[in-house]
């Protein structure tokens, strides 16, 4: 007969496979109902725990790792990282597992802090977000055997599970809502070029004007600074078609060209509508309060973390869905 496995236990009890280890290894994070269950059927199938697996569980750090290589003016000052690192913090701490954050200044940094981290056994595994263009972490990451999560893929990468996002509806729901405005010409703030997502969204947000309004958008960089949001709209401004509604890749830059409207020039949003892609404080406080979009970012850092504990423990997890966005109209776009 085949041995039984703790994948059958958890299709048996209708749980998952990290639920079980828990179980099975007296760890938080299951139930005491569900514990109960799990037991009973372990003994009903006649499971062992094999001796390499004892061995493996006891050889952890009890940690898990996100390495962070954006300029150190954009993590003050962005909320969207603070509420990530919230959820992700949220997962872990129920499981007795702690978080270490990296901050870094560039790519080798980057790659060196993985490989010492992971060389040191200081971490049983990593976030890996921001991909690039081109980026070598991935390869890096396969190559050291390191149990790895992906928080924001757009499709799959090869040997990693992520979390993925498709932003083409939430691109259409935003272009819709400024030209039932009126508005033709669209400018487009971007966070950074590099990244694999900002240059997804240019896509989208471009194919779509061309779609929607048989005209071009207009781009800058912007860098996700306030500083780089000023800039950039600046920019846009000074051309000599210029855009009457601009989408910003977040709201630090959205919320930047409100509260320096005046010295750009412009009324918001009498001359220029403001929308964000993503929502916090910020573009609620700032006046006129700024449409954004609203998402669960704390809920999609849990279910990273969910996916990355379950990595470790069973050598598998299924890719899941970024939480779904809803545009808020705010003033910032009449």
């Amino acid at each position: 007969m085949k041995r039984p496995t703790i994948i059958d236990i958890a299709r048996r009890v209708g749980v998952s496979k990290a639920a079980v280890s828990y179980a099975l290894n007296g760890r938080y994070g299951v139930s005491s109902k569900t514990r109960e269950r799990v037991l009973e059927v372990a003994s009903e199938l006649g499971w062992h725990a094999s001796s390499a697996a004892r061995a493996l569980s006891k050889d952890r750090s009890g940690s898990v790792g996100i390495v962070l290589a954006r300029p150190p003016e954009v993590l003050r000052t962005e909320p969207y990282f603070l509420q990530l690192l919230s959820g992700l913090e949220q997962t872990l701490s129920a499981h007795e597992v702690s978080l270490q954050l990296a901050l870094v200044t560039d790519r080798d940094a980057e790659l060196a802090t993985y490989r010492r981290w992971w060389a040191e056994r200081r971490v049983d595994g990593f976030v890996l977000t921001d991909l690039r263009m081109p980026d070598p972490r991935p390869a890096l990451l396969r190559e050291l055997g390191a149990p790895t999560v992906l928080f924001g893929a757009r499709g799959r990468t090869p040997g990693i599970p992520g979390l993925r996002t498709a932003e083409r509806q939430d691109v259409l729901a935003a272009l819709e809502h400024l030209a039932a405005r009126g508005h033709q010409r669209i400018g487009h703030v971007l966070g950074s070029w590099n990244l694999q997502h900002t240059q997804r969204r240019a896509r989208a947000i471009s194919r779509a004007v061309g779609d929607l309004l048989g005209t071009e958008v207009s781009q800058a960089d912007g860098g996700y600074t306030e500083e780089g949001g000023v800039s950039a709209t600046r920019a846009l401004l000074a051309a000599e078609t210029r855009p009457t509604a601009i989408v910003y890749d977040n709201d630090v830059m959205a919320v930047a060209a409100v509260a320096h409207a005046e010295d750009l020039g412009v009324r918001v949003p009498a001359d220029l509508a403001v929308l964000a892609w993503d929502d916090s404080i910020l573009c609620r406080v700032v006046r006129p309060p700024v449409t954004a979009f609203a998402h669960d970012i704390a809920a999609d850092g849990t279910t990273v973390a969910r996916m990355l504990l379950e990595l470790i423990e069973t050598g598998t997890t299924e890719e899941a869905e970024y939480s779904p966005r809803t545009l808020i109209p705010r003033a910032s776009t009449g």
